[in-house]
């Protein structure tokens, strides 16, 4: 049995896989100047991968939280001064990437007490993954538009919103459970709608905060009501 890293080595790899995905996002946006977006992209995606670092690495919630209000620090600073030009310089008025990083920072201080990473997992590969892969899609095939409250959405996003969160939440609970149910179907279902609600709603970047903390809540007390039947 493969035992746990020692600390020093688990947060090196987060370190480092940070370190990775900011300079691959920094070299695309010095090659692609015209298209930033993608730049902006890479570290949303590749950026809420660490969690899996973390949970893997089983990371102090000192550390974690200490790194999150850091990278708060540094988004929010961020938007009055060019220190992460690769995220915020998209000319983008919103408080999204600061959000991101809140976000990940409230998800650890309330699922890591209670022995369940996997909530705050969940959270945050819904988030990185389910809200940058809809992005994509409906920026780039998108052709069936709507909107909500003034913001123009596409169907073909938000349905690659449901799916990729589905997907996500699925793949995360069936690892825990070392098996996959119908219950764990329904929850990812529903965390999965649940996401895609959240998204389309949620303005000036709050999406950032809305998705992740509400995915993980859904799937956390949809996974206690299922174990009370």
């Amino acid at each position: 049995m493969i035992g746990l890293p020692p600390l020093w080595l688990s947060t090196s790899l987060v370190i480092g896989w940070l370190g990775v995905v900011f300079g691959l996002a920094e070299v695309v946006a010095r090659r692609l100047p015209w298209d930033r977006e993608l730049a902006r992209k890479i570290v949303h995606i590749g950026s809420g991968n660490v969690i899996l670092l973390a949970w893997w690495g089983q990371i102090p919630l000192t550390v974690g939280l200490g790194a999150a209000v850091l990278c708060s620090g540094l988004t929010l600073a961020s938007y009055f001064w060019p220190l992460l030009p690769t995220i915020n310089g998209v000319g983008r008025q919103s408080l999204g990437t600061f959000f991101y990083a809140l976000s990940i920072g409230l998800l650890l201080a309330w699922f890591w007490p209670q022995a369940h990473p996997e909530y705050a997992a969940v959270g945050i590969l819904v988030m990185a993954w389910g809200d940058g892969l809809a992005a994509v899609v409906g920026q780039t095939w998108g052709s069936h538009a709507y909107e909500v409250w003034g913001m123009r959405k596409t169907w073909e996003g938000t349905l690659a919103m449901v799916l990729v969160s589905g997907v996500v939440t699925g793949l995360v609970l069936g690892v825990v459970e070392g098996h996959f149910s119908w219950q764990l179907g329904l929850i990812s279902a529903i965390a999965a709608v649940g996401a895609a609600l959240l998204e389309s709603v949620s303005r000036f970047g709050l999406d950032n905060l809305t998705v992740p903390l509400g995915s993980a809540a859904l799937v956390f007390w949809c996974s206690q009501l299922m174990a009370r039947l």
